[in-house]
């Protein structure tokens, strides 16, 4: 049996947990310059572990506390306030190696992994990814055949956060048939850096934009798993990928969270502070709404973490769970970037710097609008599905059939004046994303309706800035833009001709 955790009560863990972080971040070490440069130094690293934060996403009986959702996303908020790129670390490491190893791993591949973890701080990372396959994961071209023993998984990835530096890694691929073809199901593989013959080398790495502490880059496979290091799913390897994905997708809100009320609590004391033409800057009307948009986003994300709590376990099958996985992931993902352009915009010229924490935060929430599915997909399988459910009950107006939408029946009475209109038989793809983006903010606000005794003041706030912005989006959707980019355009477009 794996070393136990210390069980202390969560809030007890969590506050010590903070503590420890911020004394590291801001006293122990000068972060804003440990920021500009590549990884983590290790010693750092160590001090952080040392508090053993991934144990929240280890059953308690292999030793850890129990993959208790609120708790993980308790971690991942604790991290985010200090540093998006250490809550991005734990994120990978929980939501995409070990919920889904404790889901459907081997018992003796459990336990040995998950002592690893508690015991000598390992990390773990996903490998999906490939050059010519982004989103497209179905085509992937990574393959394996069977082996006396185990599996050859041969094929390159790229792009998976802790390239060169997981110890484990859950590896995606295609069966080889015996004619070279690959089926379309995908499988999963558990892989042991340490084993030379699982051994993942990172061939190139990349100069990422922002998230400077992660690695990402170029892995080369060519390894040999035993048997027992195939996850084994509950039906198909599709179904088992969907519902990792989604739980993922779910638990972005608690990387959200602390990211966005650290943007919130810097800019409110910034802009209370800083003095402009004899008064502070809070007093002027423009920075009262950039403000409030801020603190609509940390009230919008806290209904989404309180829904994920509920409905993200891994005793749940989210593999059908794509309307809601998909708002949370997009929205909160949005909501960050735009927190993060608000509050260096307040901040003035010292925002923009790499080591001021607005500054930062821009280009390290970036590539959260990007990965795990680009927003834009996101929002259009949003409005896909929902449109796909309206054309089977016969009904054209998205008022009337989010009335009787679970996740929406409480909350499209605050928008129903707005959204007042139907929506025809055929949606172009660039109006599905509007709808998509429309829907996601009806969907969260119910989860912030939901929760009985939150701030009054936070949630009134948050209905006017999601009216605002449904009504942006719905006027977009009935313009019925067709524009098309002209690629040969150079023909009378030299203004100098003309003046």
């Amino acid at each position: 049996m794996s070393q136990i955790v210390e069980h202390v009560d969560f809030q007890t863990y969590i506050t010590d947990f903070s503590k420890h972080l911020r004394e590291l971040f801001r006293n122990e070490y000068d972060f804003n310059q440990i920021s500009l440069g590549r990884d983590l130094p290790a010693d750092f690293k160590a001090k952080i572990m040392a508090k053993n934060p991934l144990a929240v996403a280890i059953p308690e009986l292999h030793g850890g506390r129990g993959v208790n959702v609120k708790e993980c996303l308790g971690v991942l908020s604790a991290a985010s306030y200090e540093s998006l790129s250490l809550s991005l670390m734990f994120g990978i490491n929980i939501a995409l190696f070990l919920e889904p190893l404790a889901k459907y791993g081997n018992y003796a591949v459990q336990e040995r992994i998950f002592k690893k973890f508690l015991e000598e701080q390992a990390m773990g990372g996903l490998m999906i990814t490939e050059k010519a396959y982004g989103s497209d994961a179905l085509n992937m071209k990574t393959s394996y055949k069977e082996v006396e023993g185990g599996y050859k998984v041969d094929g390159e990835k790229h792009w998976q956060g802790l390239s060169g530096a997981a110890d484990f890694w859950l590896v995606t691929a295609r069966k080889a048939n015996e004619n070279g073809d690959l089926t379309r199901d995908i499988d999963f593989f558990v892989t042991d850096n340490s084993n030379p013959t699982q051994h993942i080398p990172m061939v190139e790495r990349y100069n990422n934009l922002g998230l400077y502490a992660i690695p990402y880059g170029i892995n080369q496979i060519d390894i040999t798993v035993p048997e027992e290091q195939k996850l084994q799913p509950e039906s198909t390897g599709l179904k088992l990928m969907l519902d990792m994905l989604h739980r993922s997708r779910l638990q972005f809100p608690g990387m959200g969270l602390g990211f966005i009320k650290r943007l919130m609590d810097e800019s409110l004391a910034h802009c209370q502070n800083r003095i402009v033409g004899g008064a502070p800057l809070a007093k002027l009307d423009a920075v009262k709404y950039q403000l409030s948009r801020i603190q609509a986003a940390y009230t919008i994300c806290s209904g989404m973490c309180s829904y994920s709590t509920a409905n993200s376990g891994i005793d749940k099958d989210l593999a059908s769970a794509a309307i809601e996985a998909n708002t949370l992931k997009a929205l909160i993902t949005d909501l960050m970037q735009e927190s993060a352009q608000i509050a260096l915009q307040l901040a003035g010229a010292n925002g923009y710097r790499l080591d001021h924490i607005a500054g930062r935060a821009v280009v390290d929430s970036r590539p959260f609008q990007i990965f795990e599915g680009s927003n834009e997909m996101l929002y259009g399988q949003i409005a896909d599905a929902i449109l796909k459910q309206m054309r089977k009950a016969k009904e054209t107006s998205l008022v009337n059939f989010l009335a009787n939408y679970s996740n929406a029946k409480e909350s499209i009475h605050y928008f129903a004046d707005i959204l007042n209109f139907t929506i025809d038989s055929t949606v172009s793809q660039r109006d599905a994303v509007m709808l998509g983006r429309i829907i996601a903010r009806v969907i969260s606000f119910q989860f912030v309706l939901n929760m009985n005794g939150f701030n009054s003041e936070l949630v009134d706030l948050t209905h006017q800035h999601m009216a605002t912005d449904i009504a942006m989006f719905a006027g977009q959707y009935l313009s019925k833009n067709i524009s098309s980019p002209i690629f040969e355009y150079q023909e009378n477009a030299d203004w100098t001709n003309f003046a």
